[in-house]
């Protein structure tokens, strides 16, 4: 099960956005998107977009920290996991620096102010000649046929639609956000999203046998991981104290010193999906599928969010991983960055 916010079938899936259906074999049709009008694909003009954004003037490393880097053995390892996480096999990493926690509303902000960047989620689209205002994805717990539904005018800035605000949440992490924003925003940081193998090795912290980053025990997971404890999703008891995001730093570091590697939001990385991506490991470039288009034009997402429960997607253990649509705009999907050690 996937999360997708995808334009191209919004002409007959308005309000119905719970998709991992594309047609197999055969590329989507691209919004404009308020981009210019080019035989370009969608994906080509926005990555140009993005490539024009200006690195700010000094990149900053404040709030990162050094990780040596090592092997590990990569992929499931619990009865949980799905088969998309096999087969197990050897990542070498090299040492980087990482955020120690999610992007956060202020650090978003900051960006925004300084380039006047649009997010995907605040820009119009145009599929077959109609236009649809600009929105994004918010979670429908009243409706298990369709969790989630298109909100217009939903953004970073107003997470689940108009009347919503993130004032008093410079702290929380930011969402809302697309993998293409994530992108810009790496770009103007001097920085860049993590490789889906350097995320598993960074949320394991180094305990490359164990389920979560705090050990096998999931009866601690209420200490350690913002997730959604209860029925899913008629009710949720909030044992962990937050109902939606926690700010930042709200839960223990694992043993790297990173926060909120599980839980809390997930995580865009570079990786385009493959359901079989292990398998295609000779297939990869500089670390990751640099392949755009697959059968369901997907990138990865890492680290599960306060949605996440034992009934449904587990997405805090260390193997877990999923997918969505680059132009995504999710209340529960957001973001951290690395550098490369120069």
């Amino acid at each position: 099960m996937r999360f997708s916010f995808n334009p191209m079938i919004l002409v007959f899936l308005i309000g119905l956005f719970f998709s991992c259906k594309n047609q197999e074999d055969k590329k989507p049709e691209t919004p404009t998107a308020d981009l210019e009008e080019t035989e370009k694909s969608y994906h080509e003009a926005y990555m140009e977009e993005i490539a024009e954004i200006k690195e700010r003037d000094s990149v900053s490393t404040s709030g990162m920290l050094r990780i040596e880097g090592g092997e590990y053995l990569m992929g499931g390892n619990s009865d949980q996991a799905r088969p998309d996480e096999f087969p197990q096999h050897i990542e070498k990493i090299a040492t980087l620096l990482v955020d120690e926690t999610e992007v956060t509303n202020a650090q978003f902000r900051e960006f925004i102010n300084s380039t006047g960047y649009v997010t995907t989620a605040q820009r119009s689209f145009e599929v077959q000649g109609q236009t649809f205002p600009p929105g994004a994805l918010i979670f429908n717990e009243n409706n298990p046929q369709a969790w989630w539904k298109f909100k217009e005018g939903a953004n970073w800035e107003n997470p689940y639609g108009p009347g919503s605000s993130i004032e008093g949440k410079d702290d929380h992490p930011v969402v809302q956000v697309s993998w293409y924003d994530a992108m810009a925003y790496a770009k103007w940081a001097g920085k860049r999203l993590p490789t889906e193998a350097e995320f598993e090795y960074l949320a394991r912290g180094g305990k490359e046998d164990e389920i979560y980053h705090w050990g096998n025990d999931f009866k601690k997971a209420t200490q350690f991981v913002n997730f959604h404890q209860g029925n899913f999703p008629i009710s949720n008891e909030v044992q962990d104290n937050f109902e939606k995001t926690a700010p930042v730093k709200s839960f223990p570091p694992n043993d790297f010193g990173l926060y909120e590697m599980a839980g809390n939001t997930w995580e865009w990385v570079l990786d385009t999906y493959y359901p079989n991506a292990y398998s295609k490991l000779e297939q990869r470039t500089d670390g990751y599928f640099k392949e755009y288009y697959n059968a369901e034009q997907q990138k990865v997402i890492r680290g599960g969010s306060f949605l996440c429960s034992e009934s449904y997607c587990t997405g805090y253990r260390n193997a877990a991983r999923m997918s969505s649509t680059p132009e995504s705009g999710l209340e529960h999907l957001g973001f951290r960055l690395v550098k490369d050690i120069e």
